[in-house]
């Protein structure tokens, strides 16, 4: 599967997809096939205030525990709830139905810290 184009991604493999003042945030497929199956995603709460890098979300597989970086600062609007009895989407659509959270960003200057698709590939091919 390869990455959608209108996505931006981080160095630690997760997406986001802006949206207006808000951005979808998930993990790569790159990511989810070096996890393994996903087995339980503890998911962050609704209104919760994030900052860029920190903690936003736990995935374990059954390879290991694996935190998720917030990519932006901002404030949790919106969580995929269908991930608590259906983790294994973040293995079978990790760009669709696999979404962990949507934030309302503080800053969307912290955007320009991502990576473009070319320069995810890049990272990844090394």
């Amino acid at each position: 599967m390869s990455e959608p184009e209108n996505l931006l991604f981080t160095v630690d493999h997760e997406w986001v997809r802006v949206e207006g003042g808000t951005v979808i945030i998930g993990i790569t497929d790159y990511a989810q096939e070096a996890l393994g199956d996903i087995v339980f995603v503890q998911l962050p709460t609704p209104n919760d205030v994030v900052s860029a890098n920190s903690t936003l979300s736990e995935v374990e597989s059954t390879k290991s525990v694996s935190d998720i970086y917030a990519p932006v600062s901002g404030r949790v609007i919106k969580v995929n709830e269908t991930l608590s009895t259906s983790p294994e989407l973040m293995n079978s659509s990790p760009y669709g139905d696999g979404w962990i959270a949507v934030l309302e960003m503080s800053d969307e200057h912290e955007l320009e810290n991502l990576l473009t698709l070319e320069e995810y590939q890049k990272l990844i091919d090394n």
